[in-house]
C-alpha cells in the first residue's frame, strides 16, 4: 500500500503545479487591462487639453473663447468634460481589439485550422498517431494544444489493458473537454469589457447630452435677450457627446461580435478534432477490446 502511495504522488504534482501558473495568466491579465485603462484616461486627458484646447484652435488664441469656424479640434473641447472619458472608451476599445486580434491569431496557429484539421484527420484515418502529434507540435496554438492532449490519452488508453473500451472512450472525450475548458478563457478574456464598453459609451453619451442641453436651456432662459452663443455652445457640447458615444459603442458592438464569430470557429474546429478522435478510436480498438474480453 507504502509503495502505490508513492506512485501516485508524483502524478498529484503537475496538477498541483498548475494551478498557479493560471493564478499567473489571471493576475497578468488583470494588470495589463487596469494599465491599459489608465494609460487610455491620461493619454486622453493630454490629448483633451494640450491638442484640443490648444489656442490655435479658438478666437483670440483662447480656448474660454469660440472655436475658429470650422476647426473641428475646438468644437470638439468644447464638448465638456465628458469628452476625455468618452475619448478613453474609444481608446480602450481600440486596444483590446488589437490584443484579442494578436491572441486570436496565437490561439489559431501557424496554418488555417481548416488544413489542420484536415491533417489531423488524415493522419487518424491511416492510425497515424505519431504524425498527428508532430502536426500539433507544429501547428502551435489553443486548437493544436486542445487535439495533442486527446491524441495523448488517445496513446495512453491504446496501451490499457484493464480498461473497458467505453471506459477508454470516456477518459479521451474528459480530456478533451478539460483542455478546452482551460483553453477557452484564455480566447475569451476581456471580450468582457469590450461589451460592457458597448453599453457605458452610450450612457455616458447621454450624460453628456444632457449636461450640454443643460446648459443650452440655461442660456435660452437668461434675463433678458437669450445668450446666443451660450445656447449654441450648449447645443454643440451634447451632439458632440451623443456622436462620441454612439460611434465608440457601435465600434466596441462590431469588435465583440467579429471575435466572438472567431472564437466560434476555434470552438467548432476543436469539436470536430476530438470527435475525430473519438471516432477513430471506437473503428480501431473496437475489435481488440470486444476480442479480449471474450477471451477473459
Amino acid at each position: 500500500m507504502e509503495q502505490k502511495n508513492a506512485m501516485n504522488k508524483p502524478a498529484a504534482r503537475p496538477a498541483a503545479a498548475a494551478a498557479p501558473k493560471s493564478d499567473a495568466k489571471g493576475s497578468g491579465s488583470s494588470a495589463f487591462a487596469i494599465i491599459a485603462i489608465l494609460a487610455a484616461f491620461v493619454v486622453s486627458v493630454l490629448i483633451y487639453m494640450f491638442v484640443l484646447g490648444d489656442g490655435s484652435h479658438f478666437q483670440g488664441g483662447s480656448n474660454e473663447n469660440n472655436p475658429i469656424s470650422g476647426d473641428y479640434f475646438g468644437v470638439v473641447y468644447k464638448g465638456g468634460p465628458v469628452v476625455p472619458v468618452l475619448m478613453t472608451m474609444f481608446l480602450l476599445v481600440i486596444i483590446f481589439s488589437i490584443e484579442r486580434s494578436l491572441t486570436l491569431s496565437r490561439a489559431k496557429g501557424s496554418k488555417s485550422i481548416e488544413s489542420f484539421v484536415r491533417i489531423i484527420r488524415q493522419k487518424l484515418n491511416v492510425n497515424d498517431i505519431t504524425g498527428a502529434i508532430a502536426a500539433c507540435d507544429q501547428q502551435k496554438g489553443s486548437v493544436a494544444n486542445v487535439v495533442r492532449a486527446g491524441l495523448g490519452k488517445y496513446q495512453e488508453m491504446s496501451r490499457e489493458r484493464h480498461m473497458e473500451k467505453d471506459q477508454k472512450v470516456l477518459a479521451i472525450q474528459k480530456e478533451i473537454e478539460e483542455s478546452t475548458a482551460l483553453e477557452l478563457p484564455m480566447l475569451e478574456k476581456n471580450l468582457v469589457i469590450i461589451s460592457t464598453l458597448a453599453s457605458v459609451a452610450t450612457l455616458t453619451g447621454l450624460i453628456g447630452t444632457v449636461l450640454g442641453m443643460i446648459k443650452a436651456f440655461s442660456a435660452l432662459a437668461a434675463g433678458g435677450a437669450p445668450d446666443a452663443v451660450g445656447l449654441a455652445n450648449g447645443i454643440s457640447e451634447a451632439l458632440i457627446n451623443t456622436a462620441l458615444g454612439i460611434s465608440t459603442s457601435a465600434l466596441a458592438i462590431i469588435a465583440y461580435n467579429f471575435f466572438t464569430s472567431k472564437i466560434d470557429e476555434l470552438t467548432y474546429s476543436i469539436d470536430e478534432a476530438g470527435f475525430s478522435i473519438i471516432q477513430t478510436f471506437s473503428a480501431q480498438h473496437g475489435a481488440t477490446d470486444h476480442s479480449n474480453t471474450t477471451n477473459v
